[in-house]
């Protein structure tokens, strides 16, 4: 499939308004001890910050899912992208004594993030296929990792800069206006199912049928491969979202331990500041790292490049990303023991255990793509995200600040903070193993998935198979979704 300088703009453009979907997210988490002293709050409502952005985030994305497998695509995420920006924004001017309506802005967040994270995977599938599909994914995904550490160390220094840290979470809804005009004049709706139909990799002559909302659901459940790979991913990300969430602040108890100070308030903001560089930089570095090492490697275990050839596999994006969660588990557990001991040791062991744990990023949605119709997609990405944040990274912080809370029962010193919060996280050593077993256990689906996907994509017979899709839907979206239903 020979892809347009149209298909590269648009794909630039979905991931600057991905890395900035990130960098958004993780600011809240550079000012986070900020953020508790101007509304005096306690860890576990620390946490209710990230766990009612997600909440509204897990319940609007099935809805822009729905939206996205029948409606104009590129405009379901200019509206969605307008309203979280408008909520960063909002947020930042909300007073101390109204802290509930900062949570009820943070949450409208989460609403505006939904449309766009379940629907550009969507896009992307359609513009791209084959191995340059997996390459374009694993860039695209760089922005977990890169936005993610970029939101620290922008959101602790501008807040550093202007003296407020209101300024820390503003920078990049500022920023997002831009993009999103960007959104608006260089991105377009490709046509459904074009790439997997381009260079002979699906027949134009295959059948469509319509399907209602609740069949394409039952089909999605009798897909093992995307519900082993969805579970195995909600083990991973409640781990990885509560170390992004609460690591820093970890970290700057322990350093106002180590000072002999009696209360975090009283470290010097240049402590904090370098903190959330240390951390931010990690992050991005081992992100970076994770990704594309984990993606590589799956590439050269799928072509049985050079060393790899008597490994050859088509399983090994599942193996991989479940190496990756058996890997990282053991890392973080010296760094939970150890890490009181020696803040250079906490450092070394969260940086590559972000390395293994990113091992997965690029290749969840690639691999789903490959046993999920172009017509279900979306609703499939947006369940994958739905579970994943309900029981992952929604609830993780929460869970973990009350626990925290319950154990330190009311203390304030450094080391109480730092010994209870630590003490939560070790169930996370426990999820990953769960992640790494779920991720196996989708490795031995994953063929047979595939092989059902090109029989309905007409790949792999002589006589067309009916796609069972909503079709009667799909006449309302548009010139390019219309020349898709002719063809089919």
């Amino acid at each position: 499939m020979v892809n347009s300088q149209e298909d590269y703009i648009s794909v630039t453009v979905l991931f600057v308004v991905n890395l900035l979907n990130y960098v958004d997210r993780y600011t809240v988490a550079g000012v986070l001890t900020a953020v508790q002293t101007y509304y005096n709050i306690s860890d576990s409502l620390g946490g209710l910050i990230q766990t009612v952005f997600l909440i509204s985030f897990m319940v609007f994305s099935p809805i822009c899912g729905y939206l996205g497998d029948r409606f104009n695509r590129k405009w379901i995420m200019i509206i969605g992208v307008g309203i979280w920006l408008g909520a960063v924004l909002g947020s930042s001017f909300v007073p101390a004594n109204h802290f509930w309506l900062f949570l009820v802005l943070r949450s409208f967040v989460g609403i505006g993030e939904a449309s766009y994270s379940n629907v550009a995977p969507s896009l992307i599938s359609d513009m791209f296929n084959g191995q340059k599909r997996s390459t374009v994914f694993m860039i695209f995904y760089f922005a977990i990792p890169v936005g993610s550490g970029l939101g620290f160390i922008v959101g602790s220094n501008v807040a550093t800069l202007t003296g407020h840290w209101q300024w820390g979470i503003r920078v990049s809804a500022i920023a997002g206006f831009i993009v999103m005009i960007a959104l608006v004049l260089f991105t377009y709706e490709p046509e459904r199912g074009a790439a997997d139909r381009a260079n002979g990799d699906a027949k134009d002559t295959v059948v469509a049928t319509n399907t209602t909302y609740l069949e394409d659901l039952v089909i999605l459940l009798k897909t093992p491969t995307l519900v082993a790979c969805t579970w195995g991913y909600t083990a991973l990300v409640f781990v990885s979202g509560t170390l992004s969430w609460w690591e820093p602040t970890v970290i700057q108890h322990l350093t106002a331990w180590h000072q002999g100070l009696n209360d975090t308030k009283e470290l010097p903001t240049t402590d904090k500041d370098r903190v959330a560089l240390y951390f931010g930089a990690i992050t991005t570095a081992g992100g970076l790292i994770g990704v594309i090492f984990g993606s590589m490697l799956s590439k050269w275990l799928v072509a049985g490049w050079g060393p790899f050839k008597r490994f050859q596999t088509e399983r090994a994006p599942p193996l991989v990303s479940g190496g990756g969660a058996l890997l990282a588990a053991p890392l973080l557990l010296i760094g939970m023991i150890f890490g009181e001991m020696s803040l250079v040791l906490l450092y070394v062991m969260i940086f590559f255990g972000l390395t293994f744990l990113c091992f997965n990023w690029g290749l969840n949605i690639d691999m789903l793509t490959t046993v999920i119709h172009p017509n279900r997609r979306s609703t499939a990405f947006s369940y994958f995200v739905l579970v994943s944040h309900l029981f992952g990274d929604a609830s993780g912080p929460y869970l973990i600040g009350l626990i925290s809370d319950l154990i330190r029962h009311g203390s304030t010193l450094p080391k109480d903070q730092y010994h209870s919060l630590v003490t939560a996280t070790y169930c996370c050593v426990a999820l990953l193993l769960i992640s790494a077993g779920l991720y196996f256990v989708s490795s031995l689906t994953l063929v047979s998935d595939r092989r059902k996907f090109r029989m309905e994509m007409g790949l792999d017979d002589l006589q067309s198979k009916p796609i069972r899709t909503s079709t009667d839907s799909l006449e309302r979206i548009g010139a390019n979704d219309e020349v898709m239903s002719s063809r089919l």
